[in-house]
């Protein structure tokens, strides 16, 4: 069966850095585009950045841009989100999601993992 499981949330303080992991199996990862969400309570889910199958375009949301780097090492079917200079406001449970294009929103993406909980608070 198909499964994303994410890893490395946590609490941090603002300025902080986490890099978040999302492995995968069950399906054709290196022919498939992989997209992290974000959402916090009572908040709209929010793509926040997406990679291509191939690792070749990329995407960031732009709240998010030139702080957070997603890559992907097909070797190993993982997708990473390193996410620096965090702020209160990326406070939220973070998904990682699958379609074969950076396309769409959380409704267009087929598979999705568990979340993994990040907490930005001094």
């Amino acid at each position: 069966q198909v499964q994303l499981v994410e890893s490395g949330g946590g609490l941090v303080q603002p300025g902080g850095s986490l890099r978040l992991s999302c492995a995968a199996s069950g399906f054709a990862f290196d022919y498939y585009a992989i997209a992290w969400f974000r959402q916090a309570p009572g908040k709209e889910r929010e793509r926040v950045s997406c990679i291509s199958s191939s690792g070749r375009t990329t995407y960031y949301e732009d709240s998010v841009k030139g702080r957070f780097t997603i890559s992907r090492d097909n070797a190993k079917n993982t997708v990473y989100l390193q996410m620096n200079s965090l702020k209160p406001e990326d406070t939220a449970v973070y998904y990682c999601a699958t379609r074969r294009l950076c396309r769409g929103g959380p409704s267009s993406y087929d598979y999705w993992g568990q979340g993994t909980q990040v907490a930005v608070s001094s």
